[in-house]
């Protein structure tokens, strides 16, 4: 069968710290939580043929194997699937949720005109929910492409040099832009550029994306073992197993199957604590490592294609700066109170404040018509305690506490460990 590596003891858990802080330096679950709800949440995609026999490794081997993978060169395809338990935000609700999205059609399909049906900040908003299949290729830090394909239309984001092309085909729209190209940045085979503008950079697609995000917890806080083998695409396998040792978190485990010969993990799934089907399944179905042809990262814009240029300070004004290379908060929920982190680990809460100190607006003060207030209400449970009272809305994964005072409670933990923290904030 597999090998297997129990969990550390005490006397042996500086060492393997020191292997872990080369795959990540941060402890940050809600870090976590936030990149789950943007696009996490899937449904098993791949199956395996059998448990192939390889070497024994330790966790920590495996995780420096993880931290050191240089892969620069593959291509493949991916299948994604997120089941947060939420609608579908593909189509337009994705585009009128992301930021910098237009109102998802194009002057050709019916919009505004404002916006364009190609801009990827909306466009990768749709991976949040339902199923989807990917096409990644990478060459090096400055060729990267990514396809979500659909039953009649195909969506490409593509990376050549100092260009960032989108191009949605059922619109007949492309988006450009320019790269910021950072020196320092690395490929990572994610098919997503590595400096451009105006991309969101926390959006992740691909198993090593959400590997890396998922390794930023291993901390005191977690069990990491490895816990078998496994065949992706046809590749031998290592399973890393994760799983959180604090109670109160709505992550289960998180399963990461790491290529055997080059580090670089193939798929990655992530179970909720309340069992059922997986909130988070990516993986490769098809991937070789070899140099894709430079055909692939070429890209003209169709005849009669509308084309939108890549604005700097629209970006801006939807909290991204540096051309929306990293994400600013305080410009992002401009009139939200200052963040604040409650406990570590696993079971960390988001504290924060709604604008004016209020809570949500309710039927009884006849701010919201009845027939939304009972669709909030089936949305959220009411819940009470020391801190007064308020409405706990649910994913499988992610959960918020919005009080009546306008305080809110988030992160991928119970509700009764959101109630305990608003509790003990009093």
């Amino acid at each position: 069968m597999a090998p297997y590596e129990p969990e550390q003891n005490t006397s042996e858990s500086g060492e393997l710290r020191a292997g872990r802080r080369k795959a990540a330096r941060y402890v940050v679950p809600v870090a976590v939580a936030g990149v789950a709800a943007a696009t996490i949440g899937l449904v098993p995609a791949l199956a395996t043929s059998g448990d192939p026999k390889l070497p024994d490794v330790t966790a920590q081997e495996l995780i420096e194997k993880i931290a050191a993978s240089d892969t620069e060169q593959l291509s493949g395809t991916v299948k994604i699937s997120t089941d947060l338990g939420l609608p579908s935000f593909g189509g337009d609700m994705a585009g009128g949720f992301a930021p910098g999205g237009g109102s998802g059609g194009g002057e050709g399909e019916g919009g505004d005109g404002e916006g364009s049906a190609a801009d990827p900040q909306a466009k990768l908003m749709e991976l949040a929910t339902g199923t989807h299949t990917l096409r990644v290729a990478a060459d090096g830090p400055d060729k990267q492409k990514l396809s979500i394909l659909d039953d009649a239309a195909e969506y490409s984001l593509i990376h050549n040099g100092d260009d960032v092309w989108a191009y949605d085909s059922k619109s007949n729209e492309a988006y450009h832009s320019k790269s910021a190209g950072r020196a320092g940045d690395s490929g990572n085979g994610s098919g997503k550029d590595s400096g451009a503008k105006d991309l969101p950079e926390d959006v992740p697609s691909t198993p090593k994306e959400l590997a890396e995000e998922a390794l930023k917890s291993v901390y005191d806080t977690t069990s990491v073992k490895v816990d078998g083998t496994a065949q992706v695409a046809g590749r031998d396998a290592y399973r890393l197993v994760i799983k959180p040792k604090q109670s109160g978190s709505t992550i289960g485990q998180i399963t990461v199957a790491v290529d055997s010969e080059t580090g670089t993990p193939l798929k990655f799934t992530l179970t909720p604590s309340g069992g059922g089907s997986a909130v988070v399944d990516a993986g490769f179905t098809k991937v070789d490592f070899g140099k894709p042809a430079a055909s692939t990262f070429d890209f003209t814009p169709p005849k009669g294609a509308k084309v939108t240029e890549g604005d700097d300070a629209e970006a801006e004004k939807h909290g991204f700066e540096g051309g929306g290379k990293e994400f600013k908060g305080d410009k992002g929920m401009e009139g939200l109170d200052g963040l604040n982190v409650i406990g570590k680990g696993w079971s960390s809460i988001a504290e924060l404040e709604l604008p004016g100190g209020q809570g949500l607006p309710t039927g009884a003060s006849g701010d919201v018509p009845p027939d939304a207030q009972n669709f909030l209400d089936s949305l959220g449970d009411k819940v009470s305690g020391d801190f007064g009272s308020g409405t706990v809305f649910k994913t499988r994964l992610i959960n918020a506490l919005i009080t009546e005072d306008g305080k809110v409670y988030a992160g991928a933990v119970t509700k009764d460990a959101l109630v305990k923290a608003a509790n003990a904030a009093k």
